[in-house]
């Protein structure tokens, strides 16, 4: 058996995802829950889920949420970390509110909760915790006990995270036909979010020219495309771009768009791509869709070869960082000094996200912070 790892003061993980439709009459009530007081018609509504319909109505995501709490489960068993995993969405069943009553119910008080996105954003981080405030103040309503509920750091420059995107892309770029292999460009990808999102990502401090949510991603392409580098001798131009705009047109976001990146490369005579979905943590909708589903069909039209390198998923490294994340959070709440492990030039995020971290337009009460009203 192996030695127990300490995880106390906490006594629950809470994995929190944004949830997917399991079949075609739940994509347009899912679509209602994550567009609620947009006032955007059902019609349109029904236009923009074809990309759910064409899979049969269901999200990939809730499959690989699965999967990933299998792996977690695994992990800490094999390490002896004693730690019930539970799971809840923002978006559709299992709903947060009803798995932290669940919680709560199963006598847990300090429960740590694992978002799934890696990166600083007011839609990767603060909307989370604004949807564990709202749960919150629905089970205050009904009397129940609040427990204390702390979120994991942002961990998009832990090894476990990095190192299996690495691998990815050493598959992909093998994969490519060897006459178009050493000339490949790389296409690091994540969602794009409106300009003042990204400007107002992070601490205030990290706030301006694309915030904390570009200079996070950048330095992350920059540890994968020297990780390549070392382990292929060779040098791939790399940029990172953006995909899975969903804003009005007047609006501007972060740019280039993948597709418009990939008719300019075609254009400058650039022989291949490898597209890198480094802002995503699992092989989820937007990944399937619009990578590989329409960033490949441009491709296709360009004669252009591409391949797709694969997310983080429950690969078994990503799992042992959490555990890792997890120890090293509980060892600070007890008191002990801790070496928190990073790669690249940002080092370690905070393990509480400050006042005035990814602000959102209408503030909103949000839990697991410096402002939470839930200490």
């Amino acid at each position: 058996m192996p030695d127990a790892l300490d995880a106390s003061p906490y006594d629950a993980l809470l994995l929190l995802s944004f949830g997917g439709p399991e079949g075609p009459d739940d994509v347009v009530p899912f679509l209602e829950n994550v567009t609620r007081g947009r006032g955007i018609p059902k019609e349109r509504l029904k236009e923009v889920g074809q990309h759910y319909f064409l899979f049969g109505g269901v999200s990939p995501i809730n499959s690989q949420n699965r999967a990933l709490l299998d792996a977690l489960r695994k992990d800490f068993a094999d390490h002896g970390l004693d730690l019930p995993v539970y799971w809840g969405n923002r978006n559709w069943a299992p709903y947060v509110t009803d798995t932290l009553r669940e919680i709560v119910a199963d006598g847990h008080r300090r429960i740590l909760v694992l978002a799934t996105s890696a990166y600083a954003s007011y839609s990767g981080c603060r909307q989370y915790r604004e949807d564990l405030a709202g749960a919150l103040a629905t089970l205050e309503a009904e009397g129940l006990e609040l427990p204390r509920v702390d979120k994991l750091r942002h961990y998009f420059n832990h090894p476990g995270f990095v190192e299996p995107m690495v691998e990815g892309v050493l598959k992909s770029l093998a994969d490519l036909p060897e006459d178009v292999r050493a000339g490949a460009h790389i296409a690091f990808t994540t969602h794009s979010v409106p300009t003042s999102a990204a400007d107002t990502s992070g601490p205030a401090e990290e706030h301006g020219d694309g915030g904390a949510y570009v200079r996070q991603h950048l330095d992350v392409a920059r540890l994968i495309a020297e990780a390549v580098r070392e382990r292929t001798g060779v040098d791939h131009p790399w940029q990172l771009v953006y995909q899975s705009r969903s804003g009005a047109p007047h609006i501007p976001w972060l740019e280039p768009d993948i597709c418009d990146h990939l008719e300019q490369l075609h254009g400058a005579g650039v022989p291949a791509v490898v597209m890198a979905p480094i802002g995503f943590v699992s092989d989820h909708m937007e990944v399937l869709y619009d990578l590989d589903t329409e960033a490949t069909a441009k491709a296709g039209e360009l004669g252009l070869p591409v391949r797709r390198s694969a997310t983080v998923g429950a690969d078994p490294r990503f799992a042992a960082a959490i555990r890792d994340l997890i120890v090293e959070r509980a060892a600070t709440e007890r008191g002990q000094q801790v070496t928190p492990c990073a790669l690249g030039a940002l080092g370690p995020s905070h393990d509480v996200c400050p006042v005035g971290c990814c602000p959102a337009r209408a503030p909103k009460p949000a839990a697991a912070g410096a402002d939470s009203p839930y200490a």
